[in-house]
């Protein structure tokens, strides 16, 4: 008998990505989105296979179900700036009151919950690369302390649950995903340039384009997540691609696959952006035997292919 897995935020990016994922493996799994930042287009290709069921609901709410569970992954939550800066007290209470929505209804469920943090945790960090036992950088009062607080919240709830209740936990720290199914007014970079290049506007960097981010494909990432579920590890661990690159480059990268007249144009660095990007996965490799596989280039090809025909 194929297994159950809920997953929250399954209209989103990696949300939707992993359930296609997991319904090519043949599980059965249970979605659920609010829809304020994911997108029910997301899930058309899959609607209709029995193995899928949809469930349009606010985590912040008590979540009841009749089906047994045997996983879940709590990969909802608004993610780029865009979106967490037009919801803020929604992203806090989302990993506040929804992060625990999921922990108790792990807990009677006797399933092994996942829960997705971030690279956030580590704010604007001094330490690089960013290893898991760095404690962070953050400004718990800067306009982007509503995610990362939400994110910092998120970790600590849960392992009180795994202590106190001997709830069976994941956490991954996911470092800057790209690919397929992102929103074309997502707001983060790579969405942002494709965008400007095939509309031939003008690029814009914030700051001078020296500060670097490390980009993992979708694929990976989602690979990670599932060595992570899978494993019996209870504390944080970074998933990222360890292949750092500055916003220039990154430019550069996309100028030479997408062919287009678009200037570059500076603008002022948001406060609290982050200078520097790079996990440390030395932690993934060793316990998940896991490390990304796709270069940035390729990823790119098929992240632009979807662009290309976005809806």
């Amino acid at each position: 008998m194929s297994k159950t897995i809920l997953i929250t935020g399954c209209c989103g990016f990696i949300g939707s990505n992993m359930c296609n994922f997991l319904l090519k493996k043949n599980y059965k799994i249970i979605g659920i989105d609010n829809l304020i930042t994911g997108r029910k287009k997301n899930i058309e290709n899959f609607r209709s296979n029995k193995n899928f069921k949809f469930i349009e609901q606010d985590i912040c709410e008590p979540i009841e179900l009749k089906s047994s569970i045997e996983k879940i992954f709590h990969l909802a939550s608004p993610a780029s700036p865009k979106d967490y800066l037009k919801y803020p007290i929604k992203t806090l209470k989302t990993g506040s009151l929804g992060t625990e929505n999921i922990l108790k209804l792990g807990l009677r469920h006797n399933a092994v919950v996942l829960v997705a943090s971030t690279s956030e945790v580590y704010g604007d960090p001094l330490q690089h690369p960013q290893k898991e036992t760095y404690y962070g950088n953050v400004n718990t009062v800067g306009p982007r302390g509503v995610y990362d607080e939400a994110k910092r919240y998120l970790e600590a709830l849960t392992i009180a649950y795994f202590k106190k209740h001997k709830l069976d936990v994941r956490i991954a720290r996911i470092f800057n995903t790209y690919g397929p199914n992102m929103k074309k007014d997502d707001g983060r970079a790579i969405p942002n340039f494709i965008n400007q290049l095939m509309k031939n506007d003008d690029i814009t960097i914030y700051g001078n384009g020296s500060q670097t981010r490390s980009f993992c494909y979708i694929d990976d990432t989602l690979n990670g997540l599932y060595k992570l579920i899978n494993s019996n590890y209870n504390y944080p661990v970074n998933i990222g691609n360890d292949n750092e690159c500055s916003i220039n480059d990154l430019v550069v990268t996309l100028k030479n696959i997408v062919k287009s007249s678009s200037k570059t144009k500076y603008l002022k660095l948001p406060e609290n952006d982050p200078k520097i990007r790079k996990p440390d996965i030395n932690l993934a490799s060793e316990i998940l035997d896991w490390n990304p596989k796709v270069n940035l280039e390729d990823g790119l090809k098929e992240t632009i292919s979807y662009f290309y025909n976005y809806k």
